[in-house]
């Protein structure tokens, strides 16, 4: 039986945006957002990266990457450089480290109430479906990219 396609996207959004909420709601305990927390983590991941690259990892516009890494910036968490031409590169500062780290911490809590119903073996099953889904070429690989939660 094929399930309705519009009630699985539907079901699959539902889910993110129960997360997402969750996410934002505790981060904010560490004085944080998803959006910046993500931001701290594309750029952990990817010392000196450009702004491009850092807006595709996080999903948003150049434009709002920018603005974002500039709020980021005021606040003492993120440092941008000249790079390689027109490139401004980003680095975590140490307060930037710090919550990181504190946002790590949040995260896990949330996700692990967040996926509490799936027993681990259906855990993994969902995970590389999605996989699957996104085009990943080896559904087996360990996730070392940065991703929103």
């Amino acid at each position: 039986m094929d399930a309705d396609l519009q009630v699985l996207g539907r079901a699959v959004k539902q889910a993110q945006y129960r997360q997402h909420r969750a996410l934002d709601s505790a981060l904010g305990e560490v004085g944080t957002t998803l959006a910046q927390w993500d931001a701290l983590r594309a750029i952990s991941g990817r010392p000196g990266a450009s702004a491009r690259e850092l807006a595709a990892v996080t999903f948003q516009s150049e434009q709002a990457f920018g603005a974002l890494v500039g709020r980021l910036a005021a606040q003492g968490l993120v440092e941008r450089r000249p790079g390689h031409g027109r490139r401004i590169e980003h680095r975590l500062t140490p307060a930037g480290e710090q919550t990181l780290a504190a946002g790590h911490q949040v995260s896990q809590k949330v996700l692990a109430e967040c996926f509490s119903p799936l027993p681990p073996a259906d855990r993994a099953t969902l995970l590389g479906l999605l996989r699957q889904l996104n085009g990943e070429a080896d559904p087996h690989q360990s996730d070392h990219g940065v991703t929103p939660a």
